[in-house]
């Protein structure tokens, strides 16, 4: 009986003890949101894959978005860590997730029926939805217009929200919506006439005009809309906080204006100059820079004109170009191009064309042994441009095309392929815009060829007389030997 009692007691004092530990640790409070990425010292982050949000290029990772919640990561102290979604429905639910991603930075508005979905940071960038029609077609002016139309719009995005509500005043409006394609397709498909009509917002219309030639903004659908950052729903709201004191404080500073002109203050236009422009500068340019193009090139046994090439498709022989990413010089090298290289200052000349030579031999080095010249020299220079991971993702497109991927011809009809959605989403690399390492390619073959020509000493005229043109290989090539033609 005594036994038992003392048990009882006993038992009685443990349960007594564990109740106040739980009662204890329940009072204790738990880290906020912003202190659990502090501490775990990484942020994700959640995106689309898009040329306005996130993609990679030679340059690395690039896109407004992410370079502007790269900078927020770097306010926090924490590493970011970028996720991508394949369609906007998919952006909410997995932020809603237990486990999900802590931010959405995906250029999306914050409309009224998103936010029964998430919470909204302060806007960004202020932006109008546009209706866009082909060149050539009458311009749509009204809601009116609209209707009759064949108009595709991604599905769950504002512009399809834009669109339902112009349905409920105008019942014979049709429209479909796609979540397997992206902002670039949609404008493709318009500039090809696939579609007659879509609607995007104005930064990406802005973005992506120059790539579709004949895409034209028709009229505005409503009031102006604000992007915003996204977080999940629920009552803890440091990470919002946070969030909203860097987009004040980046407004304040010019971080977001100077990332507007770069994204979206200019067009940077791509293509062949023409002849007379290029005949001048040969005249006027050339001579200041030619004696280091050759030495560079006769450092690394390459053909002096075809490094001349670059530099003009590259900046027009001017070395303080600087381009809208933040890549300078003669040679247009990236910052991490250039330090790896040994170039300490990429607006000097003599720097930049000594940096461009050697990174275009340890480009050409590095590709396969199976691709042979001349195609070694175009794929070479398409790496230049848009990096050798999305060149060896167009090859790997190739071969399931049953083309080869060892020739020029055949993986630069699949380059234009890393701009859409239905392709790109299939890649290890992700989005490109793959038509320009096509058209500057293109481009220097040109100047090479023009150089080549007011180069040569007569006896190489005389074989030029013989085969259409002398194509180069990165190293001397024989004169004397024939050449396939272009």
């Amino acid at each position: 009986m005594f036994a038992q009692t003392v048990f009882r007691k006993r038992c009685a004092t443990w349960l007594l003890a564990t109740g106040l530990f739980l009662m204890l640790s329940s009072c204790a409070e738990k880290p906020s949101e912003l202190e659990r990425i502090q501490e775990e010292g990484v942020l994700r982050v959640i995106t689309r894959n898009s040329p306005s949000t996130y993609f990679q290029d030679r340059n690395g990772e690039a896109g407004f978005e992410y370079e502007l919640v790269k900078r927020f990561a770097n306010n926090l102290g924490v590493e970011l860590q970028i996720e991508t979604a394949d369609n906007i429905d998919e952006i909410f639910n997995r932020l809603n997730r237990p486990g999900g991603p802590a931010l959405a930075a995906a250029g999306l508005v914050a409309s009224e029926s998103r936010l029964e979905l998430a919470r909204f940071t302060r806007s960004y960038l202020d932006v109008t939805t546009q209706v866009v029609y082909r060149s050539g077609q009458r311009r749509p002016t009204s809601p009116q217009d609209l209707i009759g139309k064949r108009i595709l719009v991604l599905k769950g995005s504002s512009q399809a929200e834009k669109l339902a509500s112009l349905q409920l005043e105008y019942p014979e409006l049709r429209y479909e919506e796609s979540d397997a394609v992206e902002v670039v397709d949609l404008l493709r498909m318009v500039d090809e006439g696939q579609i007659d009509l879509t609607l995007v917002e104005s930064n990406e219309m802005s973005m992506n005009q120059v790539y579709f030639t004949n895409i034209r903004a028709g009229f505005d659908v409503g009031e102006q809309n604000s992007l915003a950052w996204i977080v999940a729903k629920g009552e803890d709201d440091s990470l919002l906080k946070a969030a909203n004191a860097f987009l004040e404080q980046a407004q304040q500073n010019g971080t977001l204006q100077r990332l507007r002109e770069r994204y979206y203050g200019h067009v940077d236009v791509l293509g062949y100059v023409g002849a007379y422009a290029f005949a001048k500068h040969l005249q006027q340019r050339l001579p200041r820079y030619e004696k280091a193009f050759r030495d560079t090139a006769k450092q690394h046994g390459i053909d002096w004109r075809l490094l001349a090439a670059i530099g003009y498709q590259e900046s027009h022989w001017q070395p303080e170009a600087t381009s809208k990413t933040g890549v300078r010089g003669l040679m247009m090298l990236t910052l991490r191009t250039a330090n790896a290289m040994g170039v300490t200052n990429r607006l000097d000349p003599v720097q930049s064309i000594q940096g461009g030579g050697k990174y275009l031999v340890k480009i050409h080095a590095g590709l396969p042994e199976s691709i042979e010249e001349p195609d070694r020299t175009w794929f070479a220079l398409a790496a230049y441009n848009v990096g050798g991971g999305h060149l060896e993702d167009a090859r790997k497109l190739a071969e399931a095309e049953g083309l080869d991927p060892n020739k020029w011809l055949d993986v630069k009809q699949m380059l234009p392929r890393l701009s859409q959605k239905q392709w790109y989403s299939k890649t290890r690399y992700g989005y490109a815009r793959g038509g320009e390492p096509v058209h500057f390619v293109a481009n220097i073959r040109r100047y090479y060829d023009i150089l080549t020509w007011v180069t040569q000493p007569q006896m190489e005229g005389q074989q030029l007389a013989k085969s259409d043109l002398h194509i180069p290989g990165i190293y001397a090539t024989d004169l004397m030997e024939e050449l396939p033609p272009l």
